[in-house]
């Protein structure tokens, strides 16, 4: 049996985006699911279009999402180069065999001996092929316009140079955007004239937005790069993740997915033909998943320089401990540590009408007071004397549990449920406590009036 191999051609016309780390992912686990290769190619053959760059930020966000490759341009291989502009004489070669073989003829510049070479379109021919993802596609050559394979400066076109490479690089498969699609009959016709066999083709879905319209790079409303997402402390385990489920499913419809398991249970025919919606919610869920599987010292490694970048000085890593035991369940990635950092130390203290009302069945005002007397002389770099401040508080009124904690909890934090409350109160220090419990006290006293 012939080895799968699949490949990613990108052009090194811009940076990684969600599309093309799509086409890239499912390529690469159609390959490893099989055990076959993975192979990138880089299409560099528009030159004006040609970002600075281009190509190693393609390559270095593909590592960064955890794929690998068995032939590139960074890597090599037997079936090099892996860049078209070096290797112009191949096309040259078989552009000039069609034209002697009169599949394709000259057409000259008008008051110039140079010239392109334009592909014939035989007359009433019918293209088909069998789509993995669509079934069977035609299309009729009397639809297709004669089309230039060679350029009069010896560069191919897209639909001439992908033959060849593909043909000369044994690739097997070619999983592409549904935007290709009409590319494939022209390609489908130099492969007839050369008498070479077809690769097989699956053609994605497109990825739409919430307004259910195509994902375009003009839409503001959705980050659109692989680099923005790493930048925003995304990790690139949940976003090789997200990424698979664009378009694909497994059959127990599993959305937490490792890397190893998404090559196992990776199969093709699973691809689906309806658009894939990008959904922000459930990337912030599977990338919160992730985040709450990370160690502390991971935590503290992805969020620490976006404290720092936000003025944030961190005391010492026992305070960053004690931050992100109590803001880490929030977290959807990682730059959002200083959202709730912001909203977590903010001084302009609100009490929202529904935290109040959990409070309202208890005796409030009595249990703030005796908390304030308690932790009069407390450390509060000390949690654990702020919680022994917290049972002497509910020893001295004979109080225990929710009416003890509900009250001081809200009256510190502006919220009825949360983590720690001991610790929470020694991050936000003695003077910022006090301060709120008085505001929270006058407050009380406004409803009760």
């Amino acid at each position: 049996m012939k080895k799968f191999r699949a490949r990613y051609a990108p052009s090194p016309t811009g940076h990684l985006h969600i599309g093309n780390a799509r086409t890239a992912l499912f390529n690469y686990l159609f390959a490893r699911h099989h055990g076959g290769d993975f192979i990138i190619r880089i299409e560099d053959t528009d030159v004006a279009r040609n970002v600075e760059g281009g190509i190693t930020s393609q390559l270095n966000n593909l590592k960064w999402l955890g794929m690998d490759w068995d032939e590139g341009v960074d890597v090599g291989g037997p079936f090099g180069p892996y860049n078209q502009l070096s290797r112009l004489e191949l096309y040259k070669k078989y552009a000039f065999e069609l034209l002697e073989k009169g599949y394709a003829y000259k057409d000259f510049k008008e008051g110039s001996e140079e010239f392109a070479i334009r592909f014939r379109v035989p007359e009433n021919v019918l293209y088909e092929f069998d789509d993995v993802i669509r079934g069977t596609l035609k299309f009729e050559s009397k639809d297709v316009e004669d089309w230039i394979i060679l350029k009069d400066n010896g560069i191919p076109t897209y639909n001439f140079a992908v033959v060849i490479d593909d043909h000369y690089m044994e690739i097997s498969h070619v999983f592409r955007g549904e935007e290709h699609i009409t590319n494939t009959p022209k390609q489908l016709m130099v492969y007839d004239a050369l008498g070479w066999d077809y690769p097989t083709f699956g053609h994605m879905t497109i990825i739409v937005n919430e307004d259910r319209k195509k994902l375009s790079k003009r839409d503001t409303n959705t980050i659109q790069f692989i680099e923005d997402y790493k930048n925003l402390g995304f990790l690139p385990e949940a976003m090789l993740n997200f990424l698979s489920l664009l378009g694909w499913s497994p059959k127990d419809d599993e959305e937490i997915l490792s890397k190893d398991e998404l090559i196992s249970l990776f199969d093709e025919n699973r691809l689906s033909a309806a658009p894939s919606y990008f959904d922000k919610q459930k990337l912030a869920y599977i990338n919160s998943r992730y985040l709450k599987a990370l160690s502390m010292d991971e935590l503290k490694d992805l969020t620490r320089p976006f404290l720092i970048n936000h003025g944030i000085k961190i005391k010492n890593e026992a305070w960053l401990e004690s931050l992100l035991s109590i803001l880490k369940d929030r977290l959807s990635y990682g730059a959002e540590i200083t959202k709730y950092y912001d909203q977590f130390f903010h001084h302009d203290f609100v009490l929202e009408p529904a935290v109040l009302e959990e409070i309202k069945e208890f005796d409030n005002e009595v249990v703030i007071k005796g908390f304030m007397d308690a932790i009069a002389s407390v450390d509060f770099t000390d949690d654990v004397a702020i919680n022994q401040a917290l049972k002497d508080t509910g020893k001295a009124l004979n109080i225990k549990g929710k009416p003890l904690f509900m009250p001081i909890r809200i009256a510190t934090t502006g919220e009825a449920h949360g983590p720690s409350l001991p610790v929470s109160l020694s991050l936000l220090g003695k003077e910022l406590v006090m301060k709120r419990m008085n505001k929270t006290l006058e407050v009380l006293k406004g409803e009760t009036k």
